[in-house]
């Protein structure tokens, strides 16, 4: 059974930091795109950040230079370091694993997602 586990989301004052992390279960990692996506109440899943399926990192024009996506092969995890935090940042943010391998992009409705950890960011 594959499960994804998000942690690390809060509450944080603009300028702040959090680190997000996913636990993956029951997928193995090699070949897989997996990435960070963000929802704010009434709207699409928004990508974040992704690793794709050859280990090529994309970041949103919105997190790029606040955000690192990264990931332990060993672990089994995936984090995002948000640094720099805004409000609009604020939403709910899901991890997901690609139900496919060696694919350049991840995030179909089919794919394997986690509950998600709501950040907020005050100003």
């Amino acid at each position: 059974q594959v499960r994804l586990v998000e942690s690390g989301g809060g509450s944080v004052q603009t300028g702040g930091s959090l680190r997000l992390s996913c636990a993956v279960f029951g997928v193995d990692f090699t070949g897989r795109c997996m990435g960070w996506f963000r929802q704010a109440p009434g709207e699409e899943p928004e990508e974040v950040a992704i690793i794709d399926g050859n280990g090529r990192t994309y970041v949103a024009d919105s997190a790029k230079g606040r955000f690192t996506i990264s990931k332990d092969n060993a672990r089994y995890t995936l984090d995002l370091q948000m640094d720099s935090l805004k409000p609009e940042d604020t939403a709910m943010y899901l991890c997901v694993a690609d139900r496919l391998t060696w694919r350049a992009t991840c995030g179909d409705r089919s794919d394997y997602w986690g509950q998600g950890t709501q950040v907020t960011v005050s100003s």
